[in-house]
């Protein structure tokens, strides 16, 4: 039998693998079909009980989410989730950011007392997320919330002065409980973003699939971040360093140099190009960091072109190309550091990213002090060492 035989699909296995990707399908729709039915009645109140033309959505792991928009713009809310123990949370935002975004929060507390409560994030810590406060359009109908089985159900109404169409969307939980007199949060376990269209109708209890008109963006953050940090943070000022420090050991620096700083280049466009997506998905009100980062975006790319425009060593406007290419670089880097910082504190990334940038500027911090002070020293005994040290390697 030919060796390369046993790699040919046969008819058969092609029709079993169709067969199996058809029942994880109809298993995954009938999920969904089984969350959303049920009637809502035996525990939730009216008007959350019976909530007419309802669309029900799985938005995200076990979050479920219902809602029902009349002609006059009340748009009834129940929200759902496996619950345990601590607090969940939903969130409305202007720019799909947790500042300034007003949340209804809800939980069962050790007593089984059920809590329902409206947040205002004005800040990225826990004391700064007010509870009692907060910009909901609330109607009369007093927020509800229940907890059937294993599953808590918060429940509330909300009245726009025009029909809600696509609405940024903040889900949020914790284990922990809110402080039980203050009513403070704790620091939340998971969250992600979704953008909602709350203009799609739909038939009562049926299900809408989850990749629809919803997004996870926490991984399109973390994405942009890692490779900005990597690109603008780490290969950037690497290939700065050997261009300033190691030019004696010529052309060792150059052939060290160039590949970093492409590698650092390469990086930091993905990062960028990662951003502006996820700029045009959430429509964010970030106009400081996106600034600065298309900024330092520009002179990267006029970096490169600077690159295939450089003249010879023996050129009259060698030396105009060394300044421009040498304070270029430095300008770029040094916003970017800025903007990375500006960054981890937009997207709330939290202490982990603020400590890990931080021990990596620190590094490359004292990794040029310790290299200028042993320049300057070789300098003072060797007149002969070369005294200036240009990035001007690309």
């Amino acid at each position: 039998m030919d060796v390369n035989s046993r790699f040919i699909i046969s008819p058969t296995r092609l029709l079993i693998f169709f067969l199996v990707l058809f029942h994880i399908e109809k298993s995954t729709v009938m999920a969904d079909e089984v969350l959303c039915s049920g009637d809502m009645s035996l525990f939730l109140p009216l008007p959350y009980g019976k909530l007419p033309n309802m669309v029900c959505k799985r938005v995200w792991n076990s979050f479920v989410l219902r809602y029902s928009q009349t002609d006059g713009n009340v748009i009834t809310i129940v929200l759902s989730t496996v619950y345990t123990t601590g607090w969940v949370g939903i969130g409305f935002s202007k720019d799909g950011m947790m500042l300034n975004s007003s949340c209804m929060v809800g939980w069962v507390n050790k007593e089984g007392r059920a809590r329902i409560k409206e947040y205002y994030a004005e800040g990225f810590t826990p004391l700064a997320v007010k509870p009692d406060k907060g910009e909901l359009p609330l109607t009369s109908v007093p927020p509800y919330v229940a907890l059937n089985g294993a599953t808590i159900y918060l429940a509330f109404q909300l009245k726009y002065p025009t029909h809600l169409k696509r609405q940024p969307i903040l889900l949020a939980y914790s284990r922990t409980y809110p402080t039980p007199q203050h009513h403070h949060l704790s620091l939340h376990d998971d969250k992600t973003t979704i953008n909602l269209d709350f203009s799609s109708g739909g038939n009562s209890g049926s299900a809408a699939p989850s990749g629809g008109t919803s997004y996870r963006v926490d991984d399109m953050k973390k994405a942009h971040g890692v490779l900005s940090l990597l690109g603008w943070g780490l290969f950037l000022p690497c290939g700065a360093i050997v261009a300033r420090y190691f030019r004696h050991r010529d052309p060792l620096w150059y052939y060290v140099h160039v590949p970093i700083e492409f590698l650092g280049f390469i990086l930091g466009v993905s990062g960028a190009v990662v951003g502006l997506s996820l700029d045009h998905k959430v429509q964010a009100d970030i106009v400081g960091h996106k600034t600065i980062g298309i900024f330092v975006l520009v002179l990267g790319i006029l970096q490169v072109m600077a690159f295939f425009a450089r003249p010879s060593n023996d050129s009259k406007n060698r030396k105009y190309w060394n300044w421009y290419h040498s304070w270029s670089g430095r300008i770029s880097i040094f916003l970017a550091a800025i903007n990375i910082v500006l960054g981890i504190h937009i997207g709330n990334a939290g202490q982990e990213w603020r400590v890990g940038y931080g021990i990596l500027v620190g590094v490359i911090l004292i990794a040029c002090i310790v290299l200028e002070t042993l320049s300057r020293l070789k300098r003072f005994h060797n007149p002969e060492y070369p005294s200036d040290f240009p990035m001007n390697g690309m």
